[in-house]
């Protein structure tokens, strides 16, 4: 077998601060500038020897950077996203110019969903990745032939060839994966790895791949991860924390980025009383389902804050979504959260079926009621690959215009007959306006930083950008939603019949 081929890993500089490659479930530039880890590269990395992995937008590679360091190399592995492709394709073409031998493989959701056309879209792809690809760039790295590796597609003859779709890894595959953290170590600068809710620095990684929940929007169950839940062993996530707190000193807090962290009472009980010893403080995804008493195990085990998917105050939109949740499990978790001194923050969605002008109004209404300590607002994308992207294209709802526009921020690309594009847009603006321009939240974001000089430059930076976007979209909407030209095409919606 030949020597192992220089490989680089790359999350690539689709745009400025472009937060959209290997790990973000919504690509997207956005509000506040802010970066999660690339997980998904690093366990390649950590398997192929001599590897880099550079996430260039938190880093501020740009691509003339990003072709100069490509010529070193000879393999690349790139994160592609359905927002970045078009991006990443041009980028591509100034890599091969620069180094013609270079071999290039596109992995992530895009390429999985649509392996035909992300290879048809440019002739400097060597082969893409469908489903997990942990195993089938190291085996390619370590001069495999593509005919012999499962779940890649590539050229030949003329024609596109598809191996055999490859194995999901279950517990005993993902012990033996390296820990993402070593690679952390090795490539990455923790500090530049910024989202607003969480404490900075902080470090994240999976406990989990899968998610079981049937959200119609969600990207990663329904096209890379599965629906399958699949756990790494409670002692193989404890051995990984007492390396994180090892490497990071300078680090406030752990993220666990599962899909789905506390799907199941009791690994996380298992997971508590492994993690109460180590006496660190950590956040994590949450459903609203987790009882009191689960809630106060967390609690007394370090846990400080939780992302909650709330989505939407209507009972029947949740319905629509198949989130499997009811408001009022919401209401009773947020109480809980509050009663053990977990903090919250609330993700909604405008644009969902169902969505009208009243559903939006009764969603702002109900954060408010729940009052989370932060928000996260988006607008309704249907990703290809996902039952949303379906159905919208079914009933005629995708419009054939713009994921986002030239800077990666989303613009709404789902229209109904009842709601434009533009009152989805001011429906965005006035949730952010009607949740935080009240003196009591207000209050509670600056008490924060009253004491704390690095909390204060973060709040002015981020109250700044995002008070500069909140201008733009104010002004987008006020046109309509006609305005500059946007970037990022949405691809043909399918037929009435659904068939692509």
């Amino acid at each position: 077998m030949p020597d192992v081929m220089k490989t680089l890993l790359l999350n690539p500089p689709s745009f400025e601060n472009f937060d959209g490659g290997a790990s973000s479930r919504w690509p997207a530039t956005r509000e506040i500038e802010s970066y999660w880890y690339p997980v998904w590269l690093t366990y390649p990395a950590g398997m192929i020897p001599g590897s880099r992995l550079l996430d260039a937008s938190p880093h501020k590679v740009n691509w003339q950077q990003t072709v100069q360091i490509c010529k070193d190399y000879e393999f690349l592995i790139l994160f592609t996203s359905t927002v970045g492709f078009e991006s990443d394709i041009k980028l591509i073409r100034k890599i091969k110019e620069s180094n013609p031998s270079m071999k290039i493989a596109f992995v992530g959701p895009h390429g999985h969903i649509k392996p035909d056309e992300t290879l048809m879209a440019s002739e400097d792809i060597d082969f893409v990745t469908r489903g997990e690809f942990d195993h089938s760039v190291v085996e390619y790295a370590h001069g495999k032939p593509l005919s012999e590796i499962m779940g890649v597609s590539y050229r030949r003859d003329g024609k596109i060839v598809h191996t055999p779709s490859r194995e999901q890894l279950h517990t005993a595959e993902l012990d033996a994966l390296p820990f993402a953290t070593d690679i952390y170590k090795r490539d990455l600068q923790i500090e530049r790895y910024n989202v607003p809710f969480l404490l900075n620095p902080y470090v994240s990684f999976y406990t989990t791949r899968g998610c079981p929940a049937l959200c119609t929007f969600c990207m990663w169950p329904q096209t890379i991860s599965g629906h399958a839940w699949r756990t790494r062993s409670t002692e193989n996530v404890a051995r990984e924390v007492k390396q994180a707190i090892e490497y990071f000193p300078q680090m406030k807090e752990i993220f666990f980025d599962d899909d789905t962290f506390n799907i199941r009472k009791d690994r996380v009980l298992d997971l508590c009383s492994k993690f109460k010893p180590l006496k660190f403080q950590w956040s994590s995804t949450a459903r609203v389902h987790s009882d009191y008493d689960t809630l106060k195990a967390m609690a007394d085990a370090g846990a400080r804050l939780f992302i909650v998917g709330f989505e939407s105050g209507d009972p029947q939109i949740l319905k629509n979504i198949k989130k499997g949740a009811t408001v009022e499990m919401a209401r009773t978790f947020m109480k809980n959260c509050r009663k053990v001194g977990i903090r919250v923050h609330g993700d909604f969605i405008i644009g969902l079926p169902g969505e009208t002008r009243e559903t939006i109004q009764k969603t702002i209404d109900f954060a408010k009621e729940l009052d989370p300590e932060t928000i996260q607002v988006s607008i309704a994308h249907a990703m290809p690959g996902t039952e949303l992207y379906d159905s919208m294209a079914k009933e005629g709802f995708l419009k054939v215009e713009a994921l986002a526009d030239m800077g990666g921020h989303q613009l709404p690309h789902i229209e109904y007959p009842h709601l434009s594009k533009a009152e989805m847009m001011s429906g965005v603006n006035r949730f952010y306006d009607e949740y935080y321009f009240r003196p009591k939240v207000v209050w509670r974001i600056v008490k924060e930083a009253l004491w704390d000089g690095h909390e204060r430059k973060r709040l002015y930076h981020e109250a700044t950008e995002f008070l500069k976007l909140r201008a733009e979209r104010l002004k987008w909407a006020r046109e309509g939603g006609d305005g500059s030209k946007p970037l990022v095409a949405v691809s043909q919606a399918p037929s009435a019949s659904g068939n692509d």
